[in-house]
């Protein structure tokens, strides 16, 4: 079994929210970190239409508890009402309580109960390379970074099971969209966007309905974690910058599965892309497990002429990813820029080259060296 970096050592002294996305391993971790906890399993039909029905049931369950004793709650979105349970037990028998989840738009939709700041909120994302022994890079391109789909040979089945399980039990089920097939477009459509400067004028039209449904569309994505806005790095010196965001599904795998995109070639737009994803993606993680407070962000000047793929802070690192054998001074043109406006920040390029080197200046790593080298710390 695979040892995750997250482990909510947080529910010593607090309760604990749990988010993300199906299949990430949130149930198999929080069985292996707790094992003698008391479990509501919400995705067992009978136990959810039991509190569905019944939510003070949960109360009068746990009130005969001993002071101390935690309570996991998976798949909490399904049955909101049990969140005024949850913080009445808190608050007179002093339990403490993990709430897992996949989908925080029911919650927040639904005006319930979240426990006025009673509960840390924690994000377990998909597998990382740190989490893998033997990590291989060209394999978590092509299979994603969810333990199922990673741990095979060939994922495709699995993959397109699960991006039609979400539709069928995340988008459907909390009737979120009035038209499947319109959403299904746009997922297609989103697709082809991923990790680029989202233009909703652009994809609407593509996908033949307005902006702001595609707007909305796009939030359903968040609030179901299925996708991540990247902002944009505002703080202007010099130039003036693109203020829209990027987009990116949660999981690199899910864009080029998609659009039927795989396996993935060496030297193609959608190796780099998905490259680059998989950079953004495990910075993502890194910063929320490691080092919380870190903001991430792109830099992409407005006259589009230089673009950085990934700040770390106020300015304190910059890095870009080029799928490339052999890096040249051109490669390292965007992140010269930022560093005449943020002398202070270490510059890092990311390659397919064997070695590190340094050029212009500019610190030249190979992805997966640069990977070990930010679990272990000695990137922020």
């Amino acid at each position: 079994m695979l040892e995750r970096i997250l482990k909510l050592e947080e529910i010593r002294d607090d309760s604990v929210f749990l988010w993300g996305a199906r299949q990430t391993g949130k149930s198999t971790l929080l069985k292996m970190l707790f094992p003698d906890a008391i479990m509501y399993d919400l995705l067992k039909s009978d136990v959810r239409l039991t509190l569905q029905m019944r939510p003070a049931l949960l109360r009068e369950q746990c009130e005969m508890l001993d002071e101390g004793t935690l309570v996991i709650i998976d798949e909490v979105q399904k049955v909101p009402a049990l969140l005024d349970e949850v913080h009445w037990l808190i608050e007179n028998k002093g339990l403490s309580f993990i709430l897992s989840g996949s989908s925080v738009r029911k919650l927040r939709r639904s005006g319930v109960n979240l426990l006025g700041g009673r509960a840390l909120s924690k994000t377990l994302f998909p597998l990382v390379s740190a989490e893998i022994p033997d990590f291989d890079l060209n394999r978590a391109l092509n299979n994603g970074m969810l333990p199922r789909h990673y741990l095979v040979e060939n994922p495709t089945m699995r993959i397109q099971s699960y991006i039609g399980d979400y539709l069928q039990q995340e988008i459907v089920e909390e009737a979120i969209v009035r038209r499947l097939d319109s959403f299904t477009r746009f997922l297609q459509i989103a697709a082809l966007s991923n990790s680029e400067i989202v233009n909703y004028a652009n994809i609407a039209q593509d996908c033949g309905i307005s902006s702001k449904t595609v707007k909305e569309y796009f939030t359903i994505l968040e609030e179901t974690m299925l996708g991540f806005y990247l902002p944009s790095f505002m703080k202007v010196v010099k130039r003036r910058v693109i203020q829209s965001p990027k987009f990116y599904y949660f999981d690199v795998a899910i864009p080029n599965h998609l659009l039927n995109r795989v396996p993935l070639q060496q030297g193609t737009d959608v190796y780099g892309h998905s490259l680059e994803h998989l950079v953004i993606q495990e910075l993502r993680a890194y910063l929320s497990y490691c080092r919380q407070g870190k903001s991430l962000s792109y830099w992409h000047t407005l006259d589009n002429k230089y673009e950085v793929d990934a700040i770390i802070g106020q300015a304190e690192v910059a890095i870009e990813v080029k799928p490339s054998k052999n890096i040249l001074s051109a490669d390292t043109k965007g992140l010269k820029a930022f560093g005449e406006e943020y002398p202070d920040a270490k510059l890092m390029l990311l390659s397919l080259e064997e070695r590190p080197r340094m050029l212009n200046g500019i610190e030249v790593w190979p992805v997966q060296q640069f990977l070990s080298r930010l679990w272990n710390d000695k990137v922020v």
